[in-house]
């Protein structure tokens, strides 16, 4: 686990619609490392993906999608702030972020009807977004950071494109406030490279099923439900090697996967991540054993898929 590079992505300021700066770091990240790739790589970047883009690597059978964006805030008026996402929201939560006047560092305000505010002494121009200001933190077991969600299917991503042989990447955007990226990039994938199955490279939460610690999850189904011989073969193959694994079953919560459920394409689809405590706040954090089991298990399943 590079947690080096992982500490630059949770500090990129790419909330949903400004993933443009996501997008720029990567693109920088991946012409300064794919010489270092096992197999060569092709960046197919269109206008009409937007601020997404994808990674061809040889005849590729099967797609991952990790989001790029991240939860936050947008400045309305008279200090009011309107989440971006679903952000935990608590007072006294550090925001960061900057407008035409310069950086902006200030605090969240929750008043008690439930209502937004930030603290900064100076007016926020209007549509300036706010993110958590990051405060990075690891040990021999953990990593605590804002915005695990989704840097770390992200990373998850740039790892495997390390040994990767056959198989496209989807860098997506929105997810965190609506979607529709995925959709957009799964037609590409599916008209243009013929490709129809996918898996979903992000975080989930722990829950009283599903806990730290005890390795990576795949998800049997959330809000969407993917179709059961797809993810049976996933847990076959799972279930022959010796990797940590948990499933998953919720009633809520969504992903790309239930963009490409929703697309006109027949995707298959299931969304494989590691478990994270305090959602969606400053405080995400995971455990590294889960991010390895999650690796390896992908790994595995880009062969054999």
């Amino acid at each position: 686990m590079n947690t080096q590079l992982l500490q630059q992505l949770c500090e990129v300021h790419a909330p949903s619609g400004e993933e443009f700066r996501m997008k720029e770091f990567l693109l920088s990240y991946i012409q300064k490392e794919k010489k270092n790739w096992k197999h060569p790589v092709e960046i197919i970047d269109r206008e009409e993906f937007r601020d997404g883009f994808l990674l061809k690597f040889g005849k590729p059978r099967t797609a991952v999608f990790a989001h790029m964006d991240s939860i936050g805030f947008t400045a309305r008026y008279e200090n009011q702030l309107v989440s971006i996402g679903g952000p935990d929201v608590q007072t006294g939560f550090a925001l960061r972020g900057s407008d035409e006047n310069g950086e902006i560092s200030c605090q969240l305000i929750v008043d008690e009807d439930g209502r937004l505010f930030h603290s900064a002494t100076r007016p926020i121009e209007r549509g300036t977004s706010l993110i958590f200001e990051c405060s990075f933190r690891e040990d021999d077991e953990t990593v605590q950071s804002c915005s695990l969600d989704n840097r770390l299917g992200i990373l998850n991503a740039l790892e495997l494109c390390q040994n990767l042989e056959h198989g496209v990447i989807a860098f997506s955007c929105y997810e965190e406030h609506g979607g529709g990226s995925a959709i957009v990039l799964g037609r590409y994938i599916y008209e243009e490279l013929g490709v129809s199955q996918a898996l979903i490279s992000d975080v989930t939460w722990a829950t009283d099923g599903v806990f730290l610690g005890k390795g990576t999850v795949v998800s049997l189904r959330d809000r969407g439900i993917p179709r059961y011989p797809f993810v049976r073969k996933i847990r076959e193959i799972a279930n022959k090697s010796d990797i940590a694994v948990q499933l998953e079953a919720e009633g809520t919560g969504g992903s790309d996967g239930a963009e490409l459920q929703r697309s006109p394409y027949p995707f298959d689809w299931c969304f494989i991540g590691p478990p994270s405590s305090y959602a969606h706040s400053p405080d995400e954090l995971i455990y590294k054993s889960d991010y390895a089991s999650n690796q390896q298990l992908y790994q595995l399943l880009m062969k054999n898929l």
